[in-house]
């Protein structure tokens, strides 16, 4: 699966590698273009989940403030609602394109 915006690739992981959570497909760390990630000071508590980091990511030459998120230390107790741990996974807005 990849995940592409304005005709960059933010990231690109088999799809036995992702996790969809909530209808969002959450990519692994390392399957990120990492140097176009840059963390944001938005702030959002998940019930669930838990605290999100926010990234603003570089697409076409324009940073897109909060276009992605992860929990990076989930509640340990949302492991068994998911099925794994998902710690630094990392979704993206629904203006994010998601392929095969």
């Amino acid at each position: 699966m990849k995940a592409t915006h304005n005709g960059t690739v933010l990231a690109e992981a088999p799809t036995s590698d992702l996790l969809k959570i909530e209808g969002n497909w959450y990519f692994p760390p390392s399957s990120l273009v990492s140097e176009l990630f840059t963390e944001s000071p938005t702030p959002y508590t998940c019930g669930w989940k838990g605290e999100a980091q926010y990234y603003t990511v570089e697409t076409g030459g324009q940073p897109r403030k909060d276009l992605a998120w992860s929990y990076p230390q989930p509640y340990r107790s949302s492991f068994d609602r998911v099925g794994q741990d998902y710690s630094g996974y990392v979704a993206f807005d629904r203006s994010v394109t998601i392929s095969e």
